[in-house]
């Protein structure tokens, strides 16, 4: 649903979330009358989503929105946007765009990568063979792997990203 529809669902005493959020979601306190945010971590303090400040206005401008533990037809469940894509890849899915031009295309995030070179790299002292940092990587349509794939801008603006199963 679009943010405009969440203030009923939170008026009507209802838990709401984006799509991409796993345990964290905002209700409505009666009592302080302002919408909290309840963490994902368990045991961290509830805050007004005024103090989430600029997050909160990012997340307003999402249509993922879904209340928690009902299922909506209104909330679009096959295209988000990148800032969505970003949170599925570091919860370990695959995620594509509808509007890239290639068969089978797809991103995951690479915690591990082994790599062989025939470059001297004698110079660099304690050199481990495997990913050290979490990268980006492309499946391309011809079946090979990019590491360390970037977005460009359009790739940032869309709002055509899905989950690849």
């Amino acid at each position: 649903m679009k943010f405009n529809e969440v203030e009923k669902s939170l008026k009507e005493g209802k838990k709401i979330k984006l799509a991409s959020w796993k345990n964290a979601y905002w209700h409505y306190d009666k009592e302080k009358d302002t919408i909290m945010n309840h963490f994902e971590e368990d045991g961290s303090p509830e805050v007004p989503i005024a103090a989430l400040f600029p997050h909160f206005l990012i997340w307003m401008t999402r249509d993922t929105w879904e209340v928690v533990g009902e299922e909506s037809a209104a909330v679009p469940s096959d295209t988000y946007s990148f800032g969505d894509a970003i949170n599925f890849l570091k919860a370990g899915k695959k995620v594509a765009r509808k509007g890239w031009n290639g068969k089978d295309m797809f991103l995951f995030l690479a915690t591990d990568i082994e790599f062989h070179t025939e470059a001297d790299l004698s110079c660099v002292s304690n050199l481990e063979g495997d990913l050290t940092l979490p990268a980006i990587v492309m499946k391309t349509a011809d079946d090979r792997f990019c590491v360390g794939w970037l977005a460009s801008q359009t790739d940032m603006l869309a709002d055509d990203w899905f989950t690849v199963e």
